[in-house]
């Protein structure tokens, strides 16, 4: 996925995580208060003023239904998993393509002694570390920037390079990515946590039904969502097939603790305000742990 592409990709879920951040607490499917401020350009025009941000968000699900709350939705089960996972002691976070993913700054649980790598294209990162710094006065000394090109970067030299531990137990966070990328690329981005992850370690992601990337899906709104991404010129690669994530991580090293649908994270997630909102019915969210492997007696 080129740069630019990503970034507009991007711009879309600030604008939707903005949105809820201004709802009252109860009507709130996630909370990022860190979202306005990452806004810029037309999008923060489109923010500063209530008429245009209703519009803004009104024609955004008439041309991709359900993608504004599949977003929020996403977000906020990933905090949930992630809020778990320092529950159970976690030691370092890594989160892939991080984009504007303020977590490491809004989350009080990522203070305490939790080191956070954020990986993501140099272009990116130097401009959310601008911002950042505008915004806090210095950056956080937990946090670690792996600048990755990953046309011409291996994951695992930039992470290890930065000083990631594999003996530690770690999260990836891999957040609204594996949709734009090749199987291949997927697959060894997996391989790499399964086998450089200590005891306890796991992966977050959302994915999208294999359907949809094959444009054979006829659920609502996948047709709009796959007409709107190849507008942007973003073209789908990846998806696992409906009902068979369990069997796609297990064959990669992984146990799935988490396979949450459309129609769960909509009755448990969406209440008051917030209730009316559509989520795609095409995706998964999954959390899954890396299966210890056994120890070889000779």
């Amino acid at each position: 996925m080129k740069e630019g592409k990503a970034s507009r990709t991007a711009d879309l879920a600030i604008i939707f995580r903005t949105a809820e951040a201004r709802k009252r607490l109860e009507d709130r499917v996630c909370y990022d208060p860190f979202a306005e401020r990452f806004l810029s350009g037309a999008y923060r025009l489109i923010a500063s003023n209530g008429i245009a941000t209703k519009i803004g968000l009104w024609y955004a699900e008439r041309v991709s239904p359900g993608a504004r709350g599949w977003t929020v939705a996403r977000h906020r089960f990933i905090d949930e998993c992630l809020k778990q996972c320092v529950a159970d002691g976690l030691d370092q976070l890594v989160i892939l393509g991080a984009g504007y993913d303020a977590r490491a700054y809004r989350m009080e649980e990522l203070r305490r002694n939790i080191r956070v790598f954020e990986v993501d294209h140099p272009d990116t990162q130097q401009a959310k570390k601008a911002k950042l710094t505008k915004l806090l006065g210095s950056l956080p000394d937990s946090v670690v920037y792996v600048p990755i090109d990953f046309e011409k970067d291996r994951l695992d030299v930039r992470l290890f390079e930065s000083g990631y531990d594999s003996q530690q137990r770690s999260l990836f966070i891999w957040e609204a990515v594996t949709m734009y990328l090749v199987p291949e690329a997927v697959d060894e981005t997996l391989a790499f946590v399964a086998n450089n992850s200590a005891s306890g370690s796991s992966i977050v992601m959302d994915y999208i039904f294999k359907s949809v990337v094959d444009g054979t899906c006829d659920l609502y709104g996948a047709a709009g969502f796959r007409k709107q991404v190849k507008r942007r010129g973003d073209p789908l690669r990846f998806g696992i097939e409906e009902g068979t994530a369990e069997k796609f991580f297990s064959d990669r090293g992984f146990a799935v603790l988490k396979n949450a649908t459309s129609d769960f994270v909509k009755s448990a997630y969406f209440k008051g305000e917030s209730q009316g909102l559509r989520v795609a019915p095409f995706l998964g969210y999954v959390h899954a742990a890396v299966k210890t492997r056994k120890k070889v007696i000779s």
